[in-house]
């Protein structure tokens, strides 16, 4: 795997082998606690008391150890059945019964994994190799598994431990989305600028006319641009938590209204009117700022997506339960029922010719839905086909009161 979410194949390695060494101590802690329950059996009373008092408390402490472990460990004797797993394990493969004393077959199934454990076996090495899991789960495991030997190199068991690498996978899958995204969405208005720029090099600049149409292309895809770096920059900034929210108490109706005033023009275009219902005097806690810019980006969606000669329509009521909710709607054609769980992703888009046409970045959504969530709010959208459709949000009507307070 390569960077960004992959571990590299050297750090793989040596997190495999620390892994591999600490469960061996663990194995071999288990071994001399069997070696010294043979040995207490045969002392006397008073010597088998005390030392079976210490004997648990190692026993106690070494098993939390192995449980604490994030990766799943299991241990195999040399017949191939299982000695001990811990807990990590047993969530890993969902485990509702003891599997101590069976075979990887008859408790976990995977053929790849005993065909793993007998070639350690024969192979003498430690071997990592990954396994999916199909059906509910589908995962993706790392398996590492070494062999345990005696002093005449006679295998004694066999180590295996399981780290999921499902969510490293799908960061990884997400990033290469992502960088194939924004390469996409810089490359057109970048070619172009580049190509109006040569034209107008080759001579098209001694045509007054023809030069003025091509500079104001070349400017509206500039813009284009300069709204697509700082619309990643704050959603970068949003993902890692780095924006810093000033929060105060702000009247909704009054910001909604210069908000509206804002798109006026944008809205003529379109002859799209406004309406602002929220009502007077609802408040909300929240950084002001960055509330603009959610209704903005919804109002400036509703605008772009509705319909020629739509309404659009800002809505706000109390929930009685210590937030405030705010809504927009429009009339125009809605969104179909596959899009909506996917709205809010970056650079989703449910019609991908009409939202470059019309010079959106794809970003809008994904920071309504990230400035909202830094607010302790939840976003939704409810739409039917042919009927608009209308975003929801929630937030606090007033500070959070402390817990000392």
């Amino acid at each position: 795997m390569d960077g960004g979410g992959a571990l590299s194949p050297l750090l793989a390695w040596v997190l495999a082998a620390g892994l591999l060494g600490l469960s061996f101590w663990l194995w071999r802690g288990w071994r001399q606690d069997r070696a010294e329950l043979v040995r207490l059996r045969a002392a006397d009373h008073e010597t088998l008391r005390g030392a079976q008092a210490a004997h648990e408390q190692a026993l106690a402490e070494r098993q939390t150890l192995f449980n604490s472990m994030a990766e799943g460990v299991m241990l195999l004797d040399n017949r191939g059945r299982v000695q001990l797993v811990n807990r990590s394990l047993e969530r890993l493969f969902h485990l509702g019964i003891d599997i101590r004393g069976l075979t990887l077959m008859e408790s976990i199934r995977l053929p790849e994994l005993a065909e793993l454990v007998e070639q350690v076996v024969q192979e003498h090495k430690v071997l990592t190799r990954e396994i999916e899991l199909t059906g509910q789960d589908n995962r993706l495991l790392e398996v590492s598994a070494a062999a345990v030997l005696d002093r005449e190199v006679r295998p004694q068991g066999t180590i295996l431990v399981f780290h999921d690498l499902t969510r490293v996978r799908q960061l990884e899958n997400t990033r290469r989305e992502f960088v194939a995204n924004v390469s996409h969405e810089l490359r057109t208005p970048l070619s172009l600028i580049k190509g109006y720029v040569e034209t107008l090099l080759d001579g098209a600049k001694s045509d007054p006319e023809l030069t003025s149409r091509f500079l104001q292309i070349i400017e509206r895809h500039t813009n284009r641009l300069a709204s697509l770096i700082e619309d990643l920059l704050t959603i970068s900034r949003l993902e890692s938590g780095r924006i810093t929210l000033n929060l105060a108490p702000v009247k909704l109706r009054p910001l909604a209204g210069r908000v509206l005033e804002e798109l006026t023009a944008k809205a003529d275009t379109k002859k799209v009117t406004f309406e602002n219902r929220v009502p007077e005097g609802l408040a909300a806690w929240v950084d002001g700022d960055r509330l603009h810019q959610v209704l903005t980006n919804l109002l400036d969606n509703a605008i772009k997506y509705g319909r020629t000669e739509g309404h659009v329509v800002m809505k706000g009521q109390a929930l009685g339960n210590g937030e405030v909710e705010v809504c927009v709607c429009d009339d125009g054609p809605g969104i179909p029922p596959e899009a909506r769980s996917r709205i809010f992703e970056r650079f989703y888009r449910v019609d991908k010719a009409r939202s470059r046409e019309s010079g959106g970045t794809g970003l809008g959504l994904a920071i309504v839905k990230h400035i909202v969530q830094s607010h302790g709010g939840e976003v939704r959208v409810e739409s039917t086909l042919g009927q608009g459709c209308s975003f929801f949000f929630t937030l606090r009507e007033r500070a959070p009161v402390s817990p000392s307070a």
